[in-house]
């Protein structure tokens, strides 16, 4: 890759219903003060999270990382795919002495912190135990090397060892309401199904806190530190089209079962910069206020700071626009697109030109 600096802007205008995705120590939903007033808000890491899950789900990529603690178990179970006549206690034991030589503190065979590994990597490894391989530089490399997708886009960091600290290419905002909120409290009752006629007290009773909001959502990715790190051209414009359409898709699971919160994107809003990302939350610094709704008043006032921003920095080399509302009035904006399809073969368009040049 050249010094060319290529970035990808998503961002979504997205409307929640009554809900608890995101919820802190206390159990209520995270919230954050913005612009002077109290906003709902989903940190970075939840949606992250979900995003994972939705490459796991719907990726044809096998290289996709896994965040655990059990390394020498998941190291052990791909030496006994590579021999099948290896021992479980034999397996387990190479698999560790082979983790603790890369600097890898374990133990009872668990390592002491999360840890972030590529399918290709714990193969690597595992092959590597198997060979005896206890050199800590060569066993560093292999872990390096190859890095999964989500492990590139999210980085990974390793308080043991910052040699093995992988960089992020991808930066995902916390997502905040375009307007003010209020936390409110859902009083519920259980009633016990064996209880005596003449009882009429309930078997439970407790709150659950939420709220409803219009959240503005935005990331980016550095796509020329992604090339770098994936080496593959096609590999790097797959990965971005998928991260564009887990951006789109993907939701937190917290409370779901209880508030059915499972909403899509009222607007999405996708650039391809060749100067820097440009989060656009700007745009909602001064709380909306409305009788009529959020969302199709939050999709204008993005559109109209996506153009004021351009006072600052070059016009985007491509930008697409994805609206239900259907209005087709954005044209001038960037190019205004009918599905999610369409979208991500116009990005398919656009950054394959980008990483040609």
């Amino acid at each position: 890759m050249n010094n060319k600096r290529i970035f990808l802007d998503v961002h979504a205008i997205q409307t929640v219903p009554p809900s608890n995705i995101n919820r802190d120590d206390t159990g209520s939903p995270k919230t954050a003060q913005y612009g002077g007033t109290t906003r709902a808000r989903v940190s970075s890491q939840a949606w992250k999270r979900a995003m994972r899950q939705y490459f796991y789900a719907n990726s044809e990529q096998t290289n996709i990382g896994v965040r655990t603690l059990d390394i020498v178990r998941y190291v052990a179970d791909q030496m006994k795919k590579i021999d099948t006549g290896k021992s479980d206690e034999e397996a387990m034991k190479r698999a560790e002495d082979a983790i603790n030589a890369a600097g890898i503190k374990t133990k009872e065979q668990k390592a002491r912190a999360l840890f972030f590994l590529g399918q290709k990597q714990a193969e690597r490894l595992a092959q590597a135990a198997l060979d005896g391989l206890n050199d800590k530089k060569q066993l560093q490399q292999i872990l390096q090397d190859n890095p999964a997708l989500d492990i590139a886009l999210f980085g990974r960091m390793v308080a043991d060892d910052p040699s093995l600290n992988e960089d992020a290419s991808a930066q995902v905002a916390h997502a905040i309401s375009t307007h003010s909120v209020q936390t409110e409290f859902d009083f519920y009752t259980a009633v016990d199904d064996l209880q005596k006629e003449d009882n009429a007290g309930a078997g439970m009773l407790g709150t659950i806190e939420f709220n409803a909001s219009t959240l503005y959502r935005y990331a980016n990715v550095a796509v020329h530190a992604l090339s770098d790190q994936l080496q593959d051209k096609d590999a790097v414009i797959g990965s971005l089209c998928l991260f564009v359409e887990a951006f789109a898709n993907a939701m937190p699971t917290g409370k779901a079962n209880t508030f059915a919160n499972q909403t899509l994107p009222q607007a999405l809003l996708v650039s391809i910069r060749t100067d820097r990302p440009v989060n656009l939350v700007s745009a909602f610094e001064e709380p909306m206020r409305s009788r009529d709704g959020y969302g199709k008043e939050s999709i204008q006032k993005l559109l109209a700071e996506y153009e004021k921003v351009e006072k600052f920095v070059a016009k985007p080399a491509l930008t697409l626009v994805l609206r239900l509302d259907g209005n087709e009035e954005d044209g001038q904006k960037g190019l205004v697109v009918q599905s999610l399809g369409e979208l991500l073969d116009q990005l398919r368009t656009g950054l394959n030109k980008q990483l040609q040049e």
